[in-house]
């Protein structure tokens, strides 16, 4: 099993972040398999960052394998999606790119890939209309919805297999709109799609 993610999906993203690059493909990062974090399990800040930063998102769960897939067929290599969390240590990754290194470090760490409950393509409707949000504490402090995607789920399945062999169990996470911020000990997520609750843990 894989995960892959995207990043810089989400024009006003890209501006909270300062991106002012123009993309013409989607922008490909790996985490770990040891980066997953699944049923509810807590995430404990780790000790070589002080700025850990929430990134919501929509995650796509591979149940086919396929290579070169076309874009208008991407959809039969998916039924499931839900909402999950890309954990970024934002001050590494901020003096990695500054240095022109390679910024791994910052993204695909232990446990920095939150993944919630799936739920089936057909339960929550057109996959490029998907609203989602996140609530810390019980406030919403990020939203977005799949319309805003600078690169579509069916594009991404189809440019990412043009580079790696995608199978079955392989997760895509498919980029974080505007509004992340921070995360602090004894916070409490909670990830949704329309309302329906598919994250729900505590930072430790």
């Amino acid at each position: 099993m894989k995960i892959i993610a995207v990043g810089m999906n989400y024009a006003a993203h890209n501006k909270e972040l300062h991106h002012s690059l123009q993309l013409s493909e989607p922008t490909i990062f790996m985490k770990a398999d040891s980066s997953l974090l699944k049923d509810g399990k807590p995430f404990f800040i780790p000790d070589f960052s002080s700025e850990i930063h929430y990134e919501t998102e929509i995650v796509v769960k591979i149940d086919r394998l396929g290579k070169n897939i076309a874009e208008r067929f991407a959809h039969r290599y998916y039924h499931e999606v839900t909402v999950g969390i890309d954990f970024t240590a934002r001050d590494l990754q901020n003096r990695q790119r500054a240095q022109g290194l390679p910024w791994e470090i910052s993204k695909a760490f232990d446990n920095s890939a939150v993944v919630g409950t799936f739920v089936p393509v057909e339960q929550i409707g057109n996959v490029n209309q998907i609203p989602f949000h996140l609530n810390i504490n019980g406030s919403t402090v990020q939203a977005g919805n799949t319309q805003d995607m600078l690169f579509p789920i069916d594009r991404i399945i189809a440019y990412v297999s043009r580079f790696f062999t995608l199978k079955m169990g392989d997760l895509i996470y498919t980029g974080t709109p505007a509004g992340v911020g921070p995360v602090r000990i004894d916070d409490h997520l909670e990830g949704f799609i329309r309302n329906q609750k598919l994250l729900d843990f505590f930072v430790r």
